[in-house]
């Protein structure tokens, strides 16, 4: 029986102080080897929604935060004022063209008393044809601009996402280019993912990542697509005199510089909400595959 004590005693501590190498190796990998970073944020396409001509907001057929398809309108400005725009253009297309018509047949006119019609009045008259052609080419150019602002009164969603940062109400007045709310596009979110400078060797464009959202237990995998060619250098920047500053401060401690990395996201479970400036846990290289990535991946999630 002490024998067997003694055997298991030894046996216990062979195991902790395995155990002890085997997690002190995969700290080391995870913490100073591996890339990854915990520096992760959900990214994604915001287009801002203004409209190209001045107007009223008579309509708004959508509420923040709703999700509206590829060509579902927004909001709608008083069409009134771009109906009379295009009874005018047309008023003055109409006149445009009768007054080309007399001019062609008063130049015609001139053309068959050759002996009569010096050869400058008739040149004279003909130059007054142009004239009016050119007349006429622009009030049709007008007609075709009221048209399109009677179309543009009306804005629709450019893509498939979601309304936010809805600030407009009927009754509220727009100048052209102005933006009252902007569409997320739900087709582009991507991660973007800051590596420090000492594990960019690990990172190539196409390698596997595995994306853990902080308030979620699902890993969203997903693959390297690009790595940015460069970061802002504040020793750059130049003075009044246009010379470079630089900080003549060094400290003993040098900090990584992070450089950003994108991350397309392959498939996003469907209990997932995305939203922008979410922030995540990204690993990325082969071990993402393995089993010792788990291994790493509950690590750098819970130390």
């Amino acid at each position: 029986m002490p024998l067997l004590r003694t055997l298991i005693r030894v046996v216990l501590t062979l195991s902790v102080v395995a155990l002890a190498i085997v997690l002190g190796v995969t700290l080391w990998d995870t913490y100073m080897i591996a890339p990854w970073t915990r520096d992760g944020r959900v990214r994604v396409y915001v287009v801002d929604v203004a409209p190209e001509i001045p107007g009223t907001v008579v309509q708004v057929p959508v509420v923040d935060n709703q999700f509206v398809h590829k060509g579902d309108p927004l909001f709608v400005l008083d069409p009134v004022r771009f109906r009379l725009a295009i009874r005018e253009a047309q008023a003055r297309l109409d006149g445009a063209e009768e007054e080309l018509k007399l001019k062609r047949n008063d130049a015609k006119r001139r053309m068959g008393l050759g002996g009569i019609v010096s050869a400058e009045e008739q040149e004279v008259f003909n130059s007054n044809v142009a004239t009016q052609v050119a007349t006429v080419d622009a009030a049709r150019a007008a007609l075709d601009l009221a048209k399109l602002n009677l179309q543009r009164s009306v804005l629709y969603s450019p893509v498939n996402g979601y309304v936010t940062n809805l600030n407009l109400r009927v009754g509220d007045y727009l100048t052209a280019g102005q933006p009252r709310l902007a569409v997320i596009d739900a087709d582009s979110y991507w991660v973007n993912g800051y590596f420090e400078e000492t594990k960019m060797w690990g990172v190539h464009v196409g390698d596997v990542a595995r994306v853990k959202l902080m308030g979620y237990k699902q890993i969203i995998p997903g693959h390297v697509v690009s790595i940015a060619r460069g970061i802002n250098d504040q020793n750059g920047n130049p003075d009044r005199l246009g010379l470079q500053d630089v900080n003549p401060i060094f400290t003993w401690v040098r900090l990584a510089q992070r450089i950003p990395v994108r991350i397309h996201l392959d498939r996003v479970p469907e209990s997932v909400t995305l939203a922008a400036g979410m922030t995540c846990t990204v690993s990325v290289g082969p071990q993402s595959r393995s089993q010792k990535g788990h291994l790493t991946t509950w690590l750098q999630d819970h130390l």
